[in-house]
């Protein structure tokens, strides 16, 4: 089978040092060996600095995560993450103060952090990803799996036939802590969610008052045979440049983004925010997720990204490759 693509392997581990540089390093391999391409491979600790961390793990190619950080310790320890290069974490709250010294002082850091609300452990996505013991797990870029499929069942088979795969490679791995089966698409194309839903449901406003979307995240938590994680629909606003076309003519407004993660997705994910957006705005917003997760018992995150120039009604200029440029609506 094409397009068989793991996101990211993410390894846990309370005591970090080079045995999972190494271990992270023999999983890759493994996963290539059978024909998996491996996007990126993450490591994620707690209780550590920012500046520890990255001393500990000096391999450039190892993505580092703090899982969920005390906000008043984020608050204090800003200026560390402003000077690391590899590191991601999250914070539980709805004070929205954080957000907007990042966004004067270093808007690309926005990329690097999120709030979070009821969050799992051990998912592999960052910033997402929060530490709770040993052991690795998987997540795909399984949008690609869709490429030349007639119709949402024909990619369903697909999705199953890669988790077994995937069981057949890493489940005889005493650490393996399971598949965080989430579709977190990029780009366009193929990789696309958007583009996804347009060829096999064929219209993405429409689709968003039907089914589809819930038949998705229903398969992805009931047919994972080893679930972990978040195991939902993402919905990175930016990430997915055809999403970030319809954001741009108005059809994901925060509302529709609400209400999609509410029956099927996993929050706010690479959502434009310009500089003159009221923090109070921002916090009404949060409050609400923190709200919607608790009543429903479902992870909600919100993660705001800026360039630190663009006002509402400005187009950004991210100069990431992972961002896709857009005109800034208000909240």
């Amino acid at each position: 089978m094409t397009n068989k693509i793991i996101r990211t392997i993410g390894l846990f581990s309370a005591a970090p040092g080079q045995k999972d540089a190494d271990k992270l390093k023999q999983l890759k391999e493994k996963a290539v060996t059978v024909g998996f391409e491996v996007q990126t491979i993450r490591l994620i600790s707690q209780n550590l600095g920012f500046k520890e961390f990255e001393r500990k793990i000096k391999d450039p190619e190892i993505l580092l995560g703090l899982g969920t950080i005390d906000y008043q310790k984020a608050l204090t320890s800003i200026e560390e993450f402003y000077r690391s290069e590899r590191i991601d974490f999250n914070i539980n709250s709805t004070n929205p103060q954080l957000l907007f010294e990042l966004m004067k002082h270093q808007p690309a850091k926005t990329f690097h952090f999120t709030y979070v609300f009821e969050n799992p452990d051990s998912s592999p996505y960052f910033p997402s990803a929060n530490y709770a013991q040993d052991g690795f797990s998987v997540g795909l870029q399984s949008t690609d799996l869709s490429e030349d499929c007639k119709n949402l069942d024909e990619y369903l088979e697909k999705l199953k036939a890669v988790y077994q795969e995937l069981m057949n490679l890493f489940d005889a791995e005493t650490d393996f802590l399971g598949i965080d089966s989430s579709i977190a698409p990029l780009f366009e194309g193929k990789s696309s969610f958007v583009n996804l839903v347009k060829r096999l449901s064929g219209d993405f406003k429409a689709a968003a008052t039907t089914d589809f979307f819930v038949r998705i995240t229903n398969f992805i938590k009931n047919d994972n045979p080893k679930p972990i994680g978040l195991c939902g629909l993402m919905l990175p606003a930016l990430e997915d440049f055809e999403l970030a076309a319809e954001y741009e003519k108005g059809e994901f407004s925060i509302e529709r983004n609400i209400f999609l993660s509410l029956h099927s997705g996993l929050g706010i994910d690479t959502y434009p925010i310009g500089i003159d957006e009221k923090p109070e705005r921002v916090e009404q917003v949060l409050k609400l997720l923190e709200a919607l997760a608790e009543k429903h018992n479902k992870p909600l995150s919100a993660r705001f990204v800026s360039d630190g120039k663009a006002r509402i009604g400005q187009k950004t200029d991210f100069k990431n490759q992972y961002l896709k440029d857009v005109v800034v609506r208000s909240l």
